[in-house]
């Protein structure tokens, strides 16, 4: 099952279940969102998908209406935007590291760059043996949930920006229970949207490279993440493709085990907090940017894997000149 939140054309939030690849989405009897969704199935000890079969049904949505109309949500939110924190994890792709080293070549003279230190150390301990904890990965922190753009709406490229790269990931859905346990609603696809030129410019650069707005969606797939994903990410200019390949992740295409991901995520105790939700992106296997695309205002990105639904689509549009920002001093 997958799940998928919208707006009505009067403005209502509305939950809706794809039961079949090809189906159209179905109306979650009394639902506004995902999130309360889970939480409640958590608190009756069930999962969630058996809590939405036990809501049941009222009729479909036309889901082409649903994208021209740009009424598509994030397929989990909170209403408090600042409740939702997003983050990132990278060098976790068996096939993601030779492009990220080149962004590092320089530093790598005469012995392995910190990028390729950092995939080692997934390559040689990012799947401990059950009930052990793993190598630690890279991680960074993208922004809270005011920073999500919904699908079909644009990315915005800040004037100070130096490049607005795709990035192509599967992402992991939480929320915080009741009693602080980490409750993993699934996983959609996203687009974690980031300045690989600031990147390249100094590895230091890396936090400031990631605030950026990012995109997932449209659906999550409950239940756990295929083994194997094959997906395929593009950029299109005026309608034509400019750049197109494969993705690939789960866990066989993966350095690390999600489990181990997550453990080293959520360790912290203050992203425990109940009623929180949670947003991860599980790091990307193919950029743009390693095969010299440079996108432009108006392009538009598009990721797309059998196993998550419709693809996930956003334009990006170049953002007005930023004035300097003046401190008030009181």
């Amino acid at each position: 099952m997958r799940l998928l939140q919208f707006n009505t054309a009067e403005g209502r939030r509305q939950v809706g279940a794809i039961l079949k690849n090809g189906a159209e989405p179905i109306v979650v009897r009394n639902a506004a969102g995902v999130r309360d969704l889970a939480l409640e199935a958590a608190r009756r000890g069930a999962s969630l998908e058996q809590l939405v079969s036990e809501r049941g049904f009222e009729g479909e949505v036309d889901y082409d209406t649903l994208i021209a109309e740009k009424r598509l949500l994030p397929p989990l939110d909170h209403v408090e935007p600042s409740r939702c924190i997003i983050s990132v994890t990278g060098l976790t792709h068996l096939g993601s590291a030779e492009s990220r080293d080149a962004m590092h070549a320089k530093l790598a003279a005469a012995d392995l760059s910190d990028t390729m230190r950092m995939f080692k150390l997934g390559l040689d301990g990012g799947k401990p043996s059950p009930g052990t904890i793993g190598a630690q990965p890279e991680w960074a922190y993208k922004g809270d949930g005011s920073w999500a753009v919904p699908p079909e709406h644009a990315l915005g490229l800040p004037s100070w920006a130096e490049d607005g790269g795709d990035e192509a990931e599967v992402v992991g859905l939480y929320v915080i229970g009741d009693r602080g346990e980490v409750l993993r609603v699934g996983f959609s696809l996203g687009n974690e949207y980031s300045d690989h030129v600031m990147e390249q410019r100094n590895y230091l650069y890396l936090a400031h490279s990631k605030l950026r707005q990012c995109s997932y969606g449209p659906e999550v797939l409950l239940g756990p993440l295929p083994n194997d994903v094959n997906g395929s990410v593009r950029v299109t200019r005026s309608g034509s493709t400019v750049w197109s390949a494969k993705f690939i992740s789960g866990e066989d295409n993966m350095s690390h085990a999600i489990g181990n991901l997550e453990h080293h995520h959520f360790k912290y105790r203050h992203f425990r907090r109940p009623g929180d939700v949670h947003v991860h992106f599980f790091g990307a296997s193919v950029l743009s940017f390693a095969s010299g695309v440079m996108p432009q205002s108006g392009d538009v990105f598009e990721v797309e894997a059998e196993a998550f639904g419709r693809p996930l689509r956003n334009p990006m549009i170049a953002d007005e000149k930023t004035e300097l920002i003046s401190v008030k001093v009181l």
